[in-house]
């Protein structure tokens, strides 16, 4: 297939594209100034212009906790506006298949875990990370509206858990919570810092997946999607606690200083598992574990941030 990727230069893009060589799809991958998803007109001439037989949208603005609190109309409008852009302009050009990439932040809550797909729009969302879920629900149910008005449409959503890994961002004000620790605590171990800090009681509870694992189930996916459910969890089926994290962090990158826990910071949601089951069904399931996904997300940080 001719394949259009959108946030081509995106962790999970880069993950995808690395390991496209192995498969037979012809991929497009334009950047950020080459197709401005922010604009309507210039995404319709580009879809009409390339007519690519699938679209896998994994563009977004992303961050941690800090990055959603700053900025919360960036995070609503603009991921809002990409998804909305897109999705049209895919429809309108005839494009049959459209995989979405959503986010387990659509979850409400207060739900009980593990976090199943019909729980989207079930309750009230978490406040520190609003406005990206809504934008990210509304992708998801426009995918379902499009299929419903025309059943030779196939646009689906996956809801990866939280990411990390190669190609991710190491800015602790920007990124995701492993990628900042493991920026942390190796600065922390050059500076011979004896403890470090953690955001509340490091009780909560968080389910991360290795990027390139997300990318094997992207192409599993892409050979399988008449099959694949309309909105799909991809994840582990399992979790750790922040502290759990910030130990094996500190175990990878030879840390031993002490933890400190800040309780007057925000920590999110107090548990976050995504449901498995239909991801079993499905027939996937991930390759990665923990300690080695940090490995080499630590291995690649120091390759490409600390050599200067």
């Amino acid at each position: 297939m001719k394949i259009l990727l959108t946030g081509s230069n995106g962790m999970v893009g880069r993950n995808i594209l690395a390991i496209a060589p192995n498969y037979p799809h012809e991929f497009l991958a334009p950047t950020s100034k080459e197709l401005n998803l922010l604009d309507a007109l210039s995404v319709r001439q580009y879809v009409e212009l390339h007519q690519p037989d699938m679209i896998i949208h994994a563009a977004g603005i992303v961050g941690g906790i800090q990055a959603n609190m700053a900025q919360p109309v960036k995070f609503l409008v603009e991921n809002m506006q990409m998804g909305l852009n897109i999705l049209t302009a895919a429809n309108d050009a005839g494009v049959t298949k459209f995989l979405n990439l959503s986010s387990s932040c659509m979850y409400p809550r207060d739900a009980i875990n593990p976090l199943s797909e019909d729980l989207i729009l079930k309750g009230e969302l978490e406040p520190t990370n609003e406005g990206y879920a809504l934008a990210k629900v509304t992708s998801t149910r426009l995918c379902e509206y499009i299929c419903q008005e025309n059943p030779e449409r196939l646009y689906k959503t996956i809801i990866p858990c939280n990411l990390y890994g190669r190609f991710d961002k190491f800015d602790p004000n920007h990124s995701h919570m492993i990628p900042a620790v493991i920026r942390k605590i190796d600065e922390a171990k050059k500076s011979q810092q004896p403890e470090i800090d953690i955001w509340g009681d490091g009780e909560a509870r968080r389910e991360f997946m290795y990027a390139e694992d997300l990318a094997d189930f992207i192409f599993y996916a892409l050979d399988n999607f008449v099959e694949m459910p309309q909105n799909l969890n991809v994840g582990l089926g399992t979790d750790y606690t922040i502290n759990e994290y910030y130990q094996a962090v500190a175990e990878v990158v030879g840390y031993e200083g002490k933890f400190k826990h800040d309780l007057s910071k925000p920590v999110g949601m107090k548990q976050k598992l995504i449901d498995d089951m239909k991801l079993q069904e499905f027939g996937w399931s991930y390759k990665t574990a923990l300690k080695t996904g940090i490995q080499k997300t630590y291995d690649f940080y120091l390759s490409e941030y600390c050599n200067d």
